[in-house]
């Protein structure tokens, strides 16, 4: 019989203003994978940052293996052998992989002692070895791969000898790839013994991962389910209290006239590299494009040269709106008619210290109303932001909260609803529902397909298949900078899209395939 590792018991927490948790209780079985589902905004991280002691409830108790717990600070939770990792990384770039773990566990006279380190390396490749994470503990963290950054978060954890280990979103930053690796890894920890508190809104993770599943909504437990006893309509339905609906409504709308049309464009990364390699592609008015590929191919590049974010860029031509754009000059692609919806919304789409309605406004706040002669005029950003809010169903207090007091999921509402509010011509939209819930997500391609049927051409990168083939008109595949060809949007070609993105060219599959119809 299992033992309970974890009670926490009718646990209430409070902010100015808003309740985030109602009387939560969360039983955890040794052993386990036990999923914290819920939207964005229901709870689920602030239960978790109590357990790990960021916040403190205001009542309620915790219980470890039986045994009442005071958790104060993290170092508290450590010592009761809890690790979290966070959905944003707490990793310094410019340290290595070995020095990252032990950070903060010496006196910084002892972190980079020699001897010390090379104790560390021996640690850290026996737990690699053991739990097969790959970490070379040598390596910079700024050379690493996100999914390699995950696993160096889960280290630092295992490395401090965690047996309960808490994984906030732990697959919103990474590619499908790297997701199906992280998911094995993880059942691999249980049944090492391990017991893992998964959070996520996937319900498809939910389904492959868990034992059971507990769902929060608007901070109150709503329902307990063992995996197996239930299905992703049933736990959908818990998460968000109605019906989701199984598909979109797209309507058939003849694409208008060239909006977006970009010539042979070469654009290199931030170390100099080459990762955009000379593509070509148009947009038109009424249609979405979509750009599938893995995390890593030249995506970034591509969006920040589109929206006037980056110099080293080369073209024969961008042309916009009628207009053709100079390399000087494409700096200034943001003020004609284009919005843009970055794919990390912490560092590019949002001001942190900042207010909801001062994050609003981030794009026109020179301009009128919400300015005149020079001063900012706070009734008329308040109004716009408040309706803002209530248009796009953000959860937040009060618009001049401070935006990194809101969950990632509503950040990202923030983000969309100011640049959708701009009524675009053009909209570049990079991993639209990163870290987004079931019910956001729904709404976010709902208000996506709006401006497409209302004439906006509109360019959308995302790593997931799913969401390129549900709201695309046709798709372009990028593989290693270069574009390896279109198809349309039709899910029968998924493996063929699969194999694009791998690096091979369209021409090259349908020619294999011609050929093993002949030979057949």
């Amino acid at each position: 019989m299992q033992q309970t590792m974890l009670l926490m018991d009718n646990i209430v927490k409070s902010f100015t203003g808003v309740v985030a948790n109602r009387g939560v209780t969360l039983e955890v079985q040794e052993g386990e994978i036990h999923t914290l589902l819920g939207e964005n905004g229901a709870g689920k991280t602030v239960l978790m940052n109590i357990l790990f002691g960021l916040y403190h409830p205001d009542s309620g108790a915790v219980y470890i293996k039986g045994k009442l717990v005071n958790i104060k600070s993290p170092k508290d939770a450590i010592a009761n052998r809890i690790g979290m990792v966070h959905q944003h990384f707490m990793l310094v770039p410019t340290l290595t992989v070995a020095e990252n773990v032990i950070l903060g566990q010496y006196s910084p006279f002892t972190v980079f002692n020699k001897e010390r380190l090379k104790q560390v390396n021996e640690r850290i490749k026996a737990l690699s070895n053991e739990f097969g994470l790959d970490v070379e503990p040598s390596t910079l963290v700024s050379m690493l791969s996100v999914g390699a950054q995950q696993r160096v978060e889960i280290l630092k954890v295992l490395y401090r000898g965690a047996d309960l280990l808490i994984l906030d979103e732990p697959t919103a930053v990474l590619t499908p790839q790297e997701s199906d690796h992280l998911l094995k890894f993880l059942k691999d920890l249980a049944r090492k013994g391990i017991t893992i508190i998964f959070i996520t809104h996937k319900l498809k993770e939910v389904m492959e991962i868990s034992d059971r599943v507990t769902v929060l909504r608007d901070g109150q437990v709503v329902g307990i389910r063992n995996t197996r006893d239930t299905n992703p309509r049933e736990l959908a339905m818990l998460m968000v209290g109605r019906e989701i609906l199984p598909y979109l409504d797209r309507k058939n709308i003849t694409p208008g006239e060239l909006v977006l049309s970009v010539d042979n464009l070469h654009v290199r990364d931030e170390r100099g590299l080459p990762a955009v390699k000379g593509i070509s592609f148009g947009v038109r008015a009424g249609e979405i494009v979509g750009i599938a590929g893995v995390s890593g191919n030249g995506q970034t590049e591509l969006a920040l040269a589109l929206s006037g974010l980056i110099e080293d860029v080369d073209f024969n031509e961008i042309k916009l709106c009628g207009r053709s754009f100079e390399k000087k000059d494409l700096h200034s692609l943001n003020r004609f008619n284009v919005a843009h919806i970055p794919e990390d919304r912490q560092k590019m789409g949002i001001i942190l210290p900042f207010s909801v309605a001062e994050n609003f406004i981030l794009e026109d706040y020179r301009n009128a109303p919400f300015a005149r002669r020079g001063f900012l005029l706070s009734k008329h950003i308040h109004e716009h932001s408040t309706t803002l809010v209530k248009k796009f169903n953000i959860r937040v207090a009060n618009v001049d909260e401070n935006i990194a007091n809101l969950s990632g999921g509503n950040q990202q509402k923030v983000v969309v609803a100011r640049e959708l509010e701009r009524q675009p011509r053009f909209l570049l939209v990079n991993q639209p529902t990163r870290g987004i819930d079931i019910g956001a997500s729904e709404f976010v391609h709902q208000q996506i397909l709006a401006q497409r049927d209302t004439g906006t051409a509109v360019l959308l990168i995302s790593t997931d298949l799913e969401e390129i083939f549900t709201l695309s008109d046709r798709i372009l595949v990028i593989s290693g900078g270069k574009l390896m060809g279109e198809v349309p949007s039709d899910h029968s070609l998924i493996e063929q899209v699969g194999l694009m993105m791998a690096g091979k060219y369209a021409d090259e599959i349908r020619e294999q395939e011609n050929n093993d119809k002949k030979s057949s």
